[in-house]
């Protein structure tokens, strides 16, 4: 009995769940409690604290929520996988955009999925992950897919944009960035030819929907 108790603890997965809302990592914690082969062992609510206890518990599989004010949870996968290489994640976002998931991608996650799709995919996801394959939502996939072979916007893009999105006019865009009125406007041309779009509504919805700004 003792050796067949030792055998199931060993094949448990150990999860550390990272959310800033308390709500729902309390969702996703009584999910995860309910199976056999997995355990809880430690909660945080930001990157810094992700860090940290990591550092005390080193989980299995990591759940990252990847929009967190302070250190986003990419910034926190990159900072844990500095110390922990092996480290194993599963990325949580509420947008299938592109960018977010190649970001996380590119720091070490291995698992990428939707908050729509918890109840249906976590788990299996999870079970993936910690087995050494990769789980990407098929939405993200479909995505990233779509938009594998796009011009990426650069740094100075990306400032523009957010601007735009917070209603600036081009005249106070270039007062802000040191840049002339004429090079906003070339900034833009290009914004618009990356996104495929016609005006600068249209631009930021898009950039949203894709992860390059949040709005």
């Amino acid at each position: 009995m003792v050796e067949a108790a030792l055998a199931t603890r060993a094949k448990t997965v150990r999860v550390m769940v990272v959310d800033d809302h308390p709500m729902l990592r309390e969702g996703i914690v009584a999910v995860v409690e309910r199976q056999a082969d997995m355990e809880i062992v430690a909660e945080a609510q930001g990157g810094a604290e992700a860090v940290e206890r990591y550092r005390e518990i080193q989980p299995d599989v990591t759940l990252m929520d990847i929009q967190m004010p302070g250190m986003d949870g990419v910034e926190t996968i990159e900072a844990i996988r500095r110390e922990f290489p092996a480290a194993q994640f599963v990325v949580l976002t509420t947008y299938p955009g592109d960018t977010h998931a190649l970001r996380a991608l590119r720091a070490g996650a291995t698992g990428y999925l939707l908050k729509s799709c918890i109840r249906k995919d976590l788990l299996d996801t999870i079970r993936a992950v910690h087995e050494g394959r990769r789980a990407i939502a098929a939405d993200v996939a479909q995505e990233i897919a779509l938009h594998a072979f796009d011009d990426r916007l650069s740094e100075r893009e990306t400032d523009i944009l957010r601007l735009v999105a917070e209603g600036h006019p081009n005249k106070q865009i270039a007062w802000r960035l040191s840049l002339s009125t004429d090079t906003v406007k070339a900034h833009l041309k290009n914004i618009f030819a990356k996104l495929d779009v016609a005006d600068r509504t249209h631009a930021v919805i898009i950039a949203a929907r894709r992860g390059f700004i949040e709005i």
